[in-house]
């Protein structure tokens, strides 16, 4: 009897190992298999890093740290500092251990940034998405959300959490939001969540439209600024600055992970707003805190980008360098105001190919993007110029990809911007 149980644990656990092994297998076979390179950056070095495999140097022109904020002195030395004189770590969640000074500071630094009362600090983008949404349906009985279709996991995740009704509008329609909105009884509570720029196409949502259909039926906004947060607007601030109308919005949602260069995520509104979220998220409440270093460097990293627009001006000339070198070159990519340029190669290994050839013989780093990411026959390589990259730098990363496509005859399907 022992043995009879035991046998059918070992054919259990069997068929656990095989099916994990066919769900690699099937996603290697549909060619959308990523192996995620060992990568050393060197501090005061961006965009340069070096392979931990054979110690080769590579260029990187796909990382979010847009202004090159994770490498400056001036940040790393203000995380050092605090790592000496308040530790390693917060200690655990606030609801337990308190707020320690430094998150304190940074939280209404934030608040000041995007002109709000109050802003609130998570662990990450994602976990303030997720948290926030689905934390807004608690304390909105009968909430509706109208959700741009393409907006990203952590706010689809955060929506379905919530178990709240959700109308999807069509991508940056703004006709397709209003039909949304129509059907909705103009009585009920109404939650709109869009992001300011969408990553994989670089293209912006009609703010502007967004926040005067809010008005004409009563509805709130979130706007997702994570990929803006460092780059666009007065002071920095993102593209709902940048148009003048970050004061119509309710809930900006922005992180500490790209352009200011650490980690963390937050939102920022009124107090009424972040007082009921921070009581009643479980993303905040159950949730080690930042450390007191990583807040540090991101204080110093906002005060410098709010009183400096060197690099924001920087960046925007090398991104509009390598624009007008690709339209030369006749490399299509998807056209738009922002600074993400993608490159739409229409084939996953293709993709792949292309972005294993650009490491190995260029010693250029680009990841090759395919489904579930972007939708299946939309593969491509994304790039992200910044501050730190020289004209030289622009010069050869459009003469190698001009080699490539070539060698790979990589043909382009028309690109048609959503």
């Amino acid at each position: 009897m022992v043995w009879h149980i035991l046998e059918k644990i070992y054919k259990l656990m069997t068929r656990y190992k095989e099916d994990f092994t066919k769900h690699v297998l099937s996603i290697r076979e549909e060619g959308r298999y990523r192996k995620f390179l060992n990568l050393s950056r060197s501090a005061g070095r961006f965009p340069y890093s070096t392979l931990e495999d054979n110690g080769k140097e590579v260029i990187m022109w796909c990382i979010n740290d847009y202004l090159g904020m994770g490498q400056k002195e001036f940040v790393i030395e203000a995380a050092v500092k605090t790592l000496r004189s308040m530790g390693s770590g917060a200690g655990g969640t606030r609801n337990i251990g308190g707020n320690n000074s430094k998150i304190v500071e940074l939280e209404k630094l934030l608040a000041r940034f995007h002109n709000k009362e109050s802003a609130l600090v998570f662990t990450s983008g994602y976990v303030a998405n997720d948290t926030t949404l689905s934390t807004l349906a608690k304390i909105l009985p009968d909430l509706v959300f109208f959700s741009d279709e393409d907006n990203h996991a952590s706010i689809i995740h955060g929506i379905r959490n919530s178990r709240a009704e959700k109308r999807i509008y069509k991508h940056l329609d703004i006709m397709s939001l209003r039909k949304a909105l129509e059907s909705v009884d103009i009585a009920r509570p109404k939650v709109i969540v869009f992001e300011s720029v969408y990553s994989m196409d670089g293209l912006e949502s009609p703010i502007e439209e967004i926040c005067k259909l809010a008005d004409e039926f009563n509805a709130m906004t979130y706007i997702d600024e994570v990929h803006t947060v460092g780059l666009y607007g007065n002071n920095g601030s993102g593209i709902a600055n940048l148009r003048g109308c970050a004061d119509k919005i309710d809930i900006i949602q922005g992180t500490l992970g790209k352009a200011i260069g650490v980690i963390g995520g937050y939102i920022s509104a009124s107090d009424e707003i972040i007082e009921a979220i921070r009581l009643s998220a479980p993303g905040f409440i159950f949730t080690t805190a930042i450390s007191p270093s990583t807040a540090a460097a991101a204080i110093a990293s906002i005060e410098h980008i709010d009183r400096n627009s060197e690099d924001r001006k920087l960046q925007s000339d090398r991104v509009n360098l390598l624009k007008n070198m690709l339209r030369k070159e006749n490399i299509k990519f998807i056209e738009n105001n922002s600074h993400i340029i993608p490159i739409i190669i229409g084939d996953p290994i293709l993709a792949k190919k292309a972005s294993d050839m650009l490491l190995n013989k260029y010693s250029i780093f680009v990841q090759h993007i395919n489904f579930p990411t972007v939708p299946k026959g939309t593969e491509r390589l994304r790039f992200t110029p910044t501050p730190c990259h020289t004209e030289d730098m622009v010069f050869e990363l459009v003469k190698a990809l001009t080699d490539v496509f070539t060698i790979l005859k990589i043909k382009q399907k028309e690109i048609v911007a959503a």
